[in-house]
């Protein structure tokens, strides 16, 4: 036991202390079954696209229209949708999903304020987790792409999860597409200018990723990486 949990240690009695490391120990087997859970049901959903962006973005957006259009056109190529779960941009690719006859999978989460599951995803695909780490590698295990549109810290979590991980090569490269130039230029300007310039980052590493405007150029921009890798999406 180091300096820390005995200073922790010294707040609680005995009985209070054995109920705590009680409670540790039996939240691994709640891990775990989340674990088994996301792997059973999405080990048999063939190959999707995630869809990122705010939770907070309205049906009337342009955003939340863009990333409908998006989802539909990706499920007329033959992916199924994965999104986490909730209201807005999640909300408008699941409906673009289910609206083109595609699989629509939702990985929700239980947060105190928000947020509840929306109508639009297929009710044999929706997840809930307690655990946004087990919930982050569901959604990077079981697609072949990312698209991430205007969000916040949750989307940005998202995001370089992704971009570490294929950096560091710990996954194998897939495509990621940024939605709305104008939205992201700012933090590309900042990483190249920060980032890059101090050496924290390598200049190729902007490569992990490209930028669309346009539904079709999102959707392009997934197609292309399979053709130009010879790869076919993980059926």
């Amino acid at each position: 036991m180091n300096l820390d949990e005995l200073k922790i240690r010294k707040a609680f009695s005995d009985k209070d202390w054995q109920e705590i490391k009680a409670f540790d120990t039996w939240q691994i087997f709640k891990i775990m079954a989340e674990f088994v859970d996301g792997f059973e049901k999405l080990s048999k959903i063939g190959p999707c696209v995630s869809i990122f962006g705010s939770a907070r973005t309205k049906p009337e957006h342009p955003y939340y229209q863009l990333a409908e259009e998006i989802a539909y056109k990706l499920t007329k190529e033959g992916y199924g949708i994965i999104t986490g779960g909730g209201p807005g941009i999640m909300e408008a690719a699941n409906k673009g999903a289910r609206t083109a006859g595609g699989k629509s999978v939702g990985l929700n989460i239980e947060l105190p304020f928000e947020q509840s599951s929306n109508p639009y995803i297929d009710r044999d695909k929706l997840i809930t987790f307690d655990y946004f780490f087990v919930r982050k590698l569901m959604f990077i295990k079981y697609a072949q792409g990312f698209v991430v549109l205007p969000g916040g810290f949750g989307t940005m979590d998202e995001l370089f999860e992704a971009l570490t991980l294929i950096q560091t090569k710990k996954i194998g490269k897939f495509p990621i597409v940024l939605v709305d130039k104008d939205y992201w230029q700012g933090l590309m300007d900042w990483v190249t200018k920060t980032f890059i310039k101090e050496g924290m980052i390598d200049k190729n590493d902007m490569n992990l990723f490209k930028v669309a405007d346009s539904a079709d150029e999102a959707v392009q921009h997934i197609n292309e990486f399979y053709s130009r890798y010879l790869l076919k999406p993980n059926f």
